[in-house]
């Protein structure tokens, strides 16, 4: 039967200050007294302070670190506004992570907690309820492969050729295109379209697969955003490329087969999409409220790639400086034309 671990005691502590002050070795200490090479070597490390080990000190680092352990494992119920918070935000299928570090960088009037301790409650008595929500309880196995083809098209523009401020996100109107299958005895699809840099998501349902009608979809949805380029899979709903880019007046630009993780942005979509109509899904039987409920849900979810600001938030902040660059342009027109007139007057 394996022996039961016990903490350092304090006595422990005393030998392994006088042992160490001696030049004793870890291992010669640990067999000394009878402990593992890894708990002694943890135990001066932690809990030594200014580079010595000091069985007073280090016993009092223990013991304030295991109180506080505790603590965080009660701190989600002992606060009633930090726990209504918690579970509303899981009942939104927020992770621990982004609750956690939304309270740390936005919402900070709320006491910080940790992931760890929210996760403590959720598998608690209190929290079990809240469990169902967990990424890993709501996502089940892959399906299988999706139905239709692909196929290359002439004319098209690789990936490869696509700008590197746009793989470094560091401009805003970079967008990524996908569908969403139904079931194999459904009908329809979701195009997705999600935009690089603020992750922001639209999701519309697609009956007309048709390249006509998608590329006029897809300029009714992007039509009054500043457009940079777009980037798609070789899905044949996206044959006519080279129409769709004169339409939204932008590249277009095409993965390789087979490499969804080349356009990460709306795979990820896809993802958090799949929590709520799961593979299989009959997407004509998807209501439009149920539709722009997941749109919007995905909107004001934070990220932690967005220093848990949601795709709103960041979306919002580029959109007002679109607009504060416009309004520099008008006006820098405005002066030049009466420069202009009063040049002529003179």
């Amino acid at each position: 039967m394996a022996k039961k671990y016990e903490h350092l005691s304090d006595s422990e502590r005393r030998r392994i200050e006088r042992l160490k002050t001696s030049g004793w070795s870890v291992r010669s200490i640990a067999r000394a007294l009878g402990r593992g090479i890894g708990t002694i070597s943890e135990e001066i490390q932690r809990n030594k302070v200014k580079g010595a080990y000091d069985a007073r000190k280090a016993g009092h680092k223990a013991r304030v670190r295991r109180q506080y352990s505790k603590q965080q494992c009660l701190k989600v119920t002992s606060n009633r506004e930090l726990q209504i918070y918690v579970e509303e935000k899981l009942k939104e299928e927020w992770s621990p992570e982004l609750i956690a570090g939304r309270i740390r960088n936005i919402d900070r009037h709320l006491p910080r907690v940790s992931a760890k301790a929210i996760y403590a409650f959720v598998y608690s008595v209190h929290g079990r309820p809240f469990e169902q929500f967990l990424y890993s309880n709501m996502v089940h196995g892959k399906g299988g492969p999706k139905r239709g083809s692909s196929t290359v098209m002439d004319g098209r523009t690789s990936i490869e050729k696509r700008p590197k401020r746009v793989e470094k996100r560091a401009q805003f109107g970079h967008f990524e295109g996908d569908f969403i299958e139904s079931g194999k005895d459904g009908t329809g699809s979701f195009l997705v379209l999600a935009e690089r840099k603020t992750r922001y998501p639209f999701i519309r349902y697609c009956l007309d697969r048709s390249t006509a009608a998608v590329n006029e979809m897809i300029f009714n949805l992007l039509r009054n955003i500043p457009l940079e380029s777009l980037t798609l899979d070789n899905d044949l709903s996206f044959q006519k490329h080279k129409a769709l880019s004169a339409l939204i007046d932008a590249m277009v630009f095409f993965c390789h087969p087979y490499t969804s993780s080349e356009k990460g942005t709306v795979e990820n979509r896809n993802r958090a999409i799949r929590r709520t109509v799961p593979k299989k899904t009959d997407l004509s039987q998807v209501s439009e409220e149920t539709i722009r409920m997941i749109e919007t849900k995905l909107r004001n979810r934070p990220m932690k790639c967005l220093n848990f600001r949601t795709p709103q938030e960041a979306w919002d902040a580029e959109m007002k400086k679109v607009e504060q660059k416009e309004k520099s342009a008008i006006h820098a027109v405005s002066l030049r034309v009466l420069k202009a007139n009063l040049e002529c007057s003179a």
